[in-house]
């Protein structure tokens, strides 16, 4: 249920209007009586900037007492309001229409009108007469004035039961008289105002009956014709009850029918289009239609939520960039624009998904769940399929369980259903963004782009799953920069076979036949002088890039030694830098491309570290 279904109730019943009497707060409006001034209610739209949602609730002037007589969901302590006369109401899809208007009854009952009695009164104007209009005979119905009542019309009638006045009874009328006038066509056509809430054969007179059969007559030959927006819900309820179908796929079909040529071609009014959205979803369900046909009329944005709930749940299971999507809707949406995805591409893709899984598994070994703290638990809130429309089930639904997808199940237990899923309201609102900025903040240091972020002190809890990713990028920085050596080990024996050949071919028979000579002494060359082992000076860096920094010491090119290892600068810069960054405290290499260069006011304290040797 929607406040929209509240206000059109209040309109018609008690001709109250929404006022709005705060400009600066438009999400705040009221619903007064118009003749004390008395507030029945008071409505509330906010906007949920999280979900891209709007949550709509009231605080109605019914008294507390309400609470205990009708507990449910969504009746609550008020929001705003203070004092035990007032009632807080949410309006989401578990609502009951119905308890909201008996509510609203109560409030403006309470409202303590005044009336005025008028015992004498001159007319001011010439006195109408009226002419003698005979009764009906007894049984029948009392026509409009020349109107003829067709039989079936008139039977049709005489099937209604008025025992309790309850809603469910009018539901069960209406669906008894349906079955009853299913064929019925007639040819009188009617084109007057008709505004009415769950408006039923029962309201209409003789000649707004016999117009609806003729334009429903119409309808059913594709003929989508101008008619009171009441009236085509009539027809709408027919569907959903299965009155003029052979199915519920039939039923199914008729309703996109009528939505298409109807609603969505401006006959209608546009308005009808969101609940017949609402109505063709839970009428799948209810009827277990294929799960992608109820999905087909369900809101885009919430199979969007589930679908990115579903991906965060298991990112093993995702790629880089749907795990980045499903965080890009519920955090910051800029961060689609961190210079760590917009300069870096995929490598940046890639690690934001890792702080998400390593985030994930880091939590799990510390007995912890992020994704509950960022998202809640899946949980069952009351579900009233076409509780807002006219419809009634001869017996209780049978149990059922029917997955939307799998963040959204519906159950229905004894006849009562309950809805499955994770709800926004209960999102950890600031965990998931705080995730976020840490690593955004952390991926730019470390890729040394974009401009550095402020360090949240809130934010600090996140820190080691940021640094679990660095780290595994390090490592495999490190590992890629490595040369790799390829031994085919399958050709060795051929190889060897074919040396032996070629060394027995060389050989004469005398050289075959005799033993080689001794190779005369040979005089030890005298001890070389001792020279630092550099290695040793920086432990941790492997003896290439050691050559590399003796040969920007000397100022010799480097290019030439990247060359033949298949390094990449970048890599042999940041390793090296690492390996003095302790010492010196800031970079000692620049890499701008493929050229590497020495900052120059290190050379000195470099020279020393390495035992103050000439390189």
């Amino acid at each position: 249920m929607e406040l929209s279904q509240l206000t059109a109730y209040a309109q018609l019943k008690f001709h109250m209007r929404e006022q709005r009497p705060w400009p600066d707060f438009p999400g705040f409006s009221v619903l007064a009586d118009p003749v004390t001034g008395k507030w029945a209610a008071l409505l509330m739209r906010q906007w949920d900037s999280d979900s891209g949602e709007e949550i709509q609730r009231c605080d109605m002037r019914c008294g507390q007492q309400v609470l205990a007589q009708r507990p449910a969901p969504f009746l609550s302590k008020p929001f705003r309001m203070k004092g035990p006369n007032w009632v807080g109401v949410t309006f989401h899809g578990g609502t009951e229409p119905e308890t909201v208007f008996r509510l609203l009854d109560q409030a403006v009952s309470q409202s303590q009108r005044g009336y005025t009695i008028v015992l004498e009164q001159k007319p001011t104007s010439a006195a109408v007469v009226y002419a003698d209009t005979p009764l009906s005979a007894p049984g029948k119905p009392f026509p409009s004035i020349g109107e003829e009542v067709p039989e079936k019309i008139y039977q049709m009638r005489g099937l209604y039961q008025c025992r309790e006045g309850t809603f469910a009874e009018k539901c069960q009328n209406f669906y008894r008289q349906g079955k009853f006038m299913e064929d019925y066509e007639d040819d009188r056509p009617w084109n007057g105002d008709y505004t009415r809430y769950f408006p039923t054969y029962h309201d209409l007179n003789v000649r707004q009956l016999r117009g609806y059969f003729t334009w429903r007559a119409q309808v059913r030959r594709g003929e989508f014709t101008p008619i009171a927006t009441s009236m085509a819900y009539i027809y709408v309820y027919e569907l959903l009850n299965g009155i003029g179908a052979a199915s519920p796929e039939d039923a199914l079909e008729k309703l996109q029918a009528f939505q298409t040529g109807f609603v969505e071609s401006g006959v209608g009014e546009a308005s009808m289009g969101k609940n017949l959205r609402q109505w063709m979803l839970e009428f799948a369900v209810l009827h277990n239609l294929p799960p992608e046909t109820a999905r087909s009329f369900a809101s885009p944005q919430v199979l969007r939520r589930d679908e990115a709930l579903v991906t965060l749940r298991s990112p093993q299971e995702a790629t880089d960039q749907a795990v980045l999507e499903a965080l890009c809707a519920f955090g910051p949406k800029k961060l689609e624009e961190s210079p760590v995805v917009k300069k870096e591409g995929a490598r940046g893709v890639h690690l934001f998904a890792e702080v998400w899984r390593q985030g994930l598994a880091l939590s799990a070994q510390r007995g912890e769940d992020l994704f509950t703290a960022c998202f809640g638990r899946l949980d069952s809130y009351p579900w009233s399929p076409l509780s807002n429309a006219v419809y009634w089930e001869e017996q209780p639904h049978p149990d059922a369980d029917y997955a939307l997808d799998p963040c959204r199940i519906y159950r229905c237990r004894g006849g009562h259903w309950q809805e499955e899923r994770y709800e926004n309201l209960y999102f950890g609102k600031d965990k998931l963004p705080g995730l976020l900025h840490q690593a955004d903040r952390l991926l730019r240091k470390y890729l040394k782009t974009g401009h550095y972020l402020r360090e949240k002190p809130e934010e600090a809890w996140a820190a080691p799953y940021v640094e679990a990713v660095l780290e595994m990028e390090r490592a495999a920085a490190l590992e890629a920069a490595r040369p790799k050596i390829t031994i085919d080990l399958s050709h060795l024996e051929r190889i060897r076979r074919d040396a032996q050949a070629t060394r027995e071919s060389l050989l004469t028979d005398e050289e075959r036949g005799e033993d080689e000579p001794s190779p005369p002494p040979v005089e030890e060359a005298p001890p070389a002088p001792e020279q630092p082992d550099i290695c040793a000076q920086v432990p941790g860096l492997e003896p290439g890039y050691v050559q590399l920094l003796l040969a920007l010491l000397r100022g010799e090119p480097t290019a030439p030694l990247v060359q033949a290892h298949k390094w990449m600068p970048s890599v042999v810069a940041d390793a090296i830098n690492q390996a003095f960054f302790d010492d010196i405290g800031d970079n000692i290499l620049e890499c701008d491309g493929a050229a590497i260069t020495l900052v120059e006011d290190y050379r000195e304290e470099i020279l020393e570290m390495l035992g103050g040797m000439n390189p």
